[in-house]
Order: structure tokens, then C-alpha cells, then sequence
């Protein structure tokens, strides 16, 4: 384990320090409350060990700070163990109410250490693939199964908090909505497995020009989801005029690049697809509108030829 042994007096550090590297364990040390903070922030041990009396801050504090800070973060718990010479109930009952988990006096017996630590151990691996665990169920909760990208329910989301800090700071904001061209036509073609392997393709493209577009600063937070069937949505917060434009043709082109054959798609032969968007140079009220205003560029884009992109 990666332990944070916190105690003010170094010659105790060394002793319990040494005890626990001897039976295999990393040791990280602070000598105060506050210095245990931002070794915790850096180290994300996997175990606590805290003094209780020492300067600057003590240890009730400092694991009161740990907890906030904990709370802020999914699925996070660390065991922390009060360390102390002074095995009373009044500091027990207090290590508890500030987030402690078990308490222990320092001049512990080697055994009685080892089987704490061994016990422990055993608890961060329970935590840590808890931790995994949770990760991959709220992965499979926020993504389309099909493509990985996001879905529609975690887009609505994601989407409702990126407008209210749009609205909060007064940005811009960008959506733009895509249809994939003669879809049905494809998958009654080329059937439904070649139709899963194309929505998966374009979704790459998607994710990829999302990330493109946070990367060179044209958006902030952009990000592409699965809207239904072939239809698909890319959100794009704090996005500049020229940026939309150019994400939007970004967009367009790349797909149609991509070559994927589609002979039913007579004007091209390949896949295609077309877009609807909308802009807002200061993000207030509500987001309905915008989706109508993508929606009806969407269906211009159909009406005006397909494979191209119509922006509001």
C-alpha cells in the first residue's frame, strides 16, 4: 500500500515509518496537518496514518479537510487511522466525528501493526476495484452502446450544465445537429451489421473533431453524442464564429473523406452526411430553441443536396 503517515515528531515517523517498509509498504511523510493535505492531494494514498496533537494544523482538522475534499470526488474513501500516545475515550469518540476510522496508540506491538496493515490492505483492494467497478457501470450508464459516444440522456446532462455556465459567464454557444444521408437505404443494402460498423466509423470522425476542436482553442468542451438512430449531435460551447464554421465543415468533410461505400447514396457513392447548426453569441434562456433552429437547418441541408451543412 501507498501509506501518508502524518506525525509532527520525526524520530516517530522514522521508527513507524521503517515498521511499515519492512513489511512492504510505501511510505509517504508530512509533518503537519496542512503539509498532509497536499501530499494527499498529490500522492492519493491508499491509507492515512494521522497524529492528532501537532502544530500548524491538527489531525482532526486535517481529516475534516481530507472528507471535503473526498466529497467533491466519485466514489472516493480513504481509510485514515488516528495515531496516538493518548488512548482515551474523549479522543476516540473525537476521532470518529471527524472522519477517522480507527485509532491506534503508537507504541502498537509489531504483530498488532502488521495485522492492521494487513487488514488495511485488504480494504484498499475491496475499494479500488469498487472504484473500478463503479467507473464501469457509470460508463455503461453515460455511453451508446454502439458507438462509445456519449448518449442521449447524458448528453441532456452534460448539455444542461455547459448552458447554465454559459449563461452564468455570458458565452457563446454552438450545437450543431447531423444526419447520416439515405441511411435506411444503406443498412437495407449492405444489412444491419455493415450499418453498426458505419455508425461506429462516423462516430470516431465525431469524437475526433471534437477533440480537434477543443484542442486548437475553437471550442471549450466540445463533445459529440449519439442523438438517435443515424443521428448524432455535437455540442459546442464557447465556440467562435470562425470555429463553427470551420467544425461544421469539419465535420461534413471528413465523413464524406472517410470513403465508406455506400452505392445507394447515388450523387456520391460513399457515405455521407448533412448538417444543421446554430449559434448564439450569448448563451440566455432556454436551450429548446436552439434544437429547433439545428433541426430546421438539418432538414435544409437535406432539401438543398445533402452532404453539406446549413448554419444559423
Amino acid at each position: 500500500m501507498r501509506i501518508l503517515l502524518v506525525d509532527d515528531s520525526r524520530a516517530v515517523a522514522t521508527v513507524i515509518g521503517a515498521r511499515l517498509t519492512t513489511i512492504g509498504h510505501e511510505v509517504i511523510f508530512a509533518e503537519n496537518g496542512e503539509v498532509a493535505l497536499s501530499r494527499f492531494r498529490d500522492a492519493q494514498p491508499d491509507l492515512v496514518l494521522m497524529d492528532i496533537e501537532m502544530p500548524v494544523m491538527n489531525g482532526f482538522e486535517a481529516v475534516q479537510r481530507i472528507r471535503a475534499l473526498e466529497a467533491n470526488e466519485d466514489w472516493a474513501w480513504t481509510p485514515i487511522i488516528f495515531l496516538t500516545a493518548s488512548d482515551t475515550h474523549e479522543n476516540l469518540v473525537t476521532a470518529i466525528e471527524a472522519g477517522g476510522d480507527d485509532f491506534i496508540a503508537k507504541s502498537m506491538p509489531e504483530a498488532v501493526l502488521e495485522a492492521k496493515m494487513k487488514a488495511m490492505a485488504r480494504i484498499a483492494a475491496l475499494r479500488a476495484e469498487l472504484s473500478r467497478a463503479n467507473r464501469k457501470l457509470e460508463a455503461l450508464a453515460s455511453h451508446d452502446g454502439l458507438t462509445g459516444l456519449y448518449n442521449r440522456r447524458h448528453m441532456d446532462l452534460r448539455l444542461d450544465n455547459q448552458w447554465a455556465e454559459a449563461m452564468r459567464v455570458e458565452a457563446s454557444f454552438g450545437l450543431l445537429m447531423l444526419d447520416v444521408d439515405h441511411f435506411k437505404r444503406y443498412n437495407d443494402h449492405y444489412g444491419h451489421q455493415a450499418g453498426d460498423d458505419c455508425l461506429r466509423a462516423i462516430a470516431r470522425i465525431l469524437a475526433d473533431v471534437g477533440d480537434k476542436a477543443n484542442a486548437a482553442g475553437l471550442a471549450r468542451g466540445a463533445f459529440a453524442a449519439r442523438y438517435g438512430g443515424e443521428e448524432f449531435s455535437l455540442v459546442l460551447p464557447a465556440v467562435t464564429p470562425e470555429g463553427y464554421a470551420k467544425i461544421a465543415g469539419a465535420v461534413v468533410t471528413a465523413v464524406h473523406a472517410a470513403t465508406i461505400p455506400h452505392v445507394q447514396n447515388a450523387e456520391w457513392g460513399v457515405v455521407t452526411l448533412s448538417a444543421g447548426g446554430v449559434r448564439v453569441t450569448c448563451a440566455e434562456g432556454s436551450l429548446v430553441p436552439l434544437f429547433r433552429t439545428a433541426d430546421a437547418n438539418l432538414y435544409q441541408a437535406k432539401r438543398n443536396g445533402r452532404n453539406r451543412a446549413e448554419l444559423g
